[in-house]
């Protein structure tokens, strides 16, 4: 649902979720679906767009410029660190994070402000992402799967973090807007002390 279709009195996303919705959770499973599928190999052009986006997002999370990375997103974004691998479902298990662009913005301020205990010193990361594939869905989305490492130093403490991306992105005059980003951690379903960084 976009957010121009929705009666005026839940536009305002400072007070409501777009997430909490049943047909965002059909569509999401529509998503995961799509994102599962086999694809054929895209046109260099295509490939290169999409990595180049990948490379600027992990860009902007390494150097801290959360701000600019939430500008990435869409108003009716949902950015999903699932327990269970590729997914499973959200309406009946829990996740490290479900967050629309509400509590994307509410995360971004908290780490802002430099009081966030469990960021304390703030993490330093570094995000290498290889293994690029993309594809248009029907409607004209662009989907993109690819895999990722991210490395984590914070208190003295090193930590590597790995897994796939699906990007689900719509198009925005000459770039794209990140409607859905899926966060497939390798080890997902296991005890995580600290997952307070940006993937």
């Amino acid at each position: 649902m976009r957010l121009s279709a929705l009666p005026p009195q839940f536009r305002d996303t400072s007070a409501h979720s777009f997430h909490a919705d049943a047909d965002w959770y059909d569509e999401l499973d529509s998503f995961r679906a799509l994102l599962a599928d086999d694809w054929p190999a895209a046109p260099v052009e295509e490939w290169h767009l999409a990595q180049s986006f990948l490379s600027r997002e992990a860009r902007l999370v390494d150097e801290g410029r959360f701000n600019d990375w939430l500008d990435l997103f869409a108003g009716d974004c949902l950015y999903w660190v699932p327990v269970t691998a590729g997914g499973g479902d959200p309406r009946r298990e829990v996740s490290h994070a479900f967050d629309d662009h509400r509590r994307l913005t509410d995360r971004v301020y908290w780490l802002r402000t430099g009081l966030a205990y469990s960021q304390i010193p703030a993490s330093r990361t570094r995000h290498a992402i290889t293994n690029v594939e993309t594809v248009v869905d029907p409607e004209g989305r662009r989907l993109v799967r690819s895999t990722f490492v991210v490395h984590e130093f914070r208190a003295g403490v090193a930590k590597t973090y790995a897994g796939w991306y699906g990007h689900v992105l719509l198009p925005h005059g000459d770039d794209w807007l990140i409607r859905l980003k899926m966060v497939n951690l390798l080890d997902s379903e296991q005890y995580h002390e600290n997952l307070t960084l940006v993937f």
